[in-house]
């Protein structure tokens, strides 16, 4: 947990220095990003976290502003619906030096963030979607990922080995990202969730982005040793829609950089319920996940992953009342877990995929593989890439 203990004056100092050290760092050429995102993966000494950004506090960071919401395009009712608290109650940020990018502090109604987990490990690595366990299981062994991990999970004390529900690292949803090609097609394809496409809609409006169509999911799974290797979205063939990820379970501190890996990238917390929107200047930038921060011993779960208030049940819509049950195994692996959601809209207005293979499409594909040279102490090789998960998620 982020506590302040630094005086303003030796705050002051300490990042000059750091600026000092990363233009440092930038004038030879080396490879800034990689330095911060190991800084924060040692686990000998562990790392300090007091210059990461945490925007669930009130105290000031001079990087962060208030950001402008459209409170117009989503009434109260519907937020309502979709399980979201109004919007004149959202805490929502951005930060100096990143356009585009704005940070929306847990907008859930208590209780419902419960409703969007159970989907995240019960129902969206079902069939037809696709999950890393595919890559090297028959199709009958992950049918049903949840049913053939609930009675560990309900059994006391430790589960050896893990069930496949621990295994699980990633899951994809409407166009399936293909990680040997990193590319979407035509071919590969399955209905996305209308749930998740509504949310994803209202939020994105919220932000300024009317008309946003949810076309592509990718569900990452992190256990307390994971990560995300540093990488750039851009396998999308239109760039000009946001990228949305959606947080829930354990903290995790996530990196922001720029357009090169010699830019020094911003530290900041990620919470349960916390959602960021990538869009314009910001969409195409370098980001990585090095750590999960270790729960309070007293509070190994965070409360806004409590039930709704006994006097009001979940928002009559989207958001359905999840089972004892049910909640008993959510909760159980989210102790030492984080799930994230990152949403796209993969085409443009009118736009094909076989319009798109001559032009935008080639620089595309010649950018993501300067990219891949570039992090290739994250994927030390093509197998562990394929088996473990997205991006780079060991």
């Amino acid at each position: 947990m982020y506590v302040h203990v630094v005086s303003r004056q030796s705050k002051v100092e300490r990042s000059i220095m750091v600026a000092k050290m990363a233009a440092s760092i930038a004038e030879r050429g080396e490879d800034a990003f990689r330095k911060v995102f190991k800084f924060y993966k040692r686990r000998k000494p562990p790392p300090d976290f007091s210059e990461v950004i945490d925007f669930s506090k009130k105290s000031a960071n001079e990087l962060v502003f208030a950001a402008e919401l459209d409170h117009d395009s989503l009434g109260e009712e519907a937020a309502y619906r979709a399980g979201l608290r109004p919007v004149k109650d959202w805490r929502a940020f951005g930060l100096q030096g990143y356009p585009g990018f704005m940070f929306i502090s847990n907008p859930f109604l208590p209780g419902s963030q419960q409703y969007w987990v159970k989907q995240c490990l019960k129902t969206y690595p079902q069939k037809p979607n696709v999950c890393n366990l595919d890559m090297h299981m028959p199709p009958t062994e992950t049918v049903d990922i949840w049913g053939k991990s609930i009675d560990s999970f309900q059994k006391k004390g430790t589960r050896d080995p893990k069930t496949l529900l621990e295994k699980l690292r990633w899951v994809t949803l409407g166009y399936h990202y293909n990680w040997d090609t990193k590319t979407y097609s035509a071919e590969q394809r399955s209905p996305f969730p209308a749930d998740l496409h509504a949310l994803s809609r209202s939020i994105t409006a919220v932000c300024g982005f009317p008309g946003f169509a949810a076309e592509a999911g990718i569900l990452n799974y992190y256990r307390s040793d994971s990560s995300l290797g540093i990488h750039v979205d851009e396998a999308e063939l239109d760039h000009t829609w946001p990228l949305l990820s959606f947080s829930f379970g354990q903290t995790a501190v996530f990196l922001l950089g720029g357009t090169k890996r010699q830019d020094p990238p911003t530290a900041m917390f990620t919470r349960s319920g916390d959602v960021m929107v990538m869009s314009g200047p910001s969409r195409l930038l370098y980001h990585a996940v090095p750590c999960l921060v270790s729960a309070p011993t007293a509070q190994p779960l965070p409360l806004c992953l409590g039930p709704p208030p006994a006097d009001r049940a979940p928002a009559d819509g989207l958001v359905q009342a999840v089972t004892e049950g049910d909640w008993e195994v959510c909760s159980r692996y989210l102790l030492t877990s984080r799930v994230n959601m990152t949403i796209r809209q993969v085409l443009g207005p009118g736009q094909t995929f076989e319009a798109a293979h001559s032009g935008a499409a080639g620089h595309a594909k010649f950018r993501r593989g300067y990219d891949d040279e570039r992090s290739a102490e994250a994927t030390p090789n093509s197998k562990k890439s394929r088996s473990g998960a997205g991006h780079q998620l060991h």
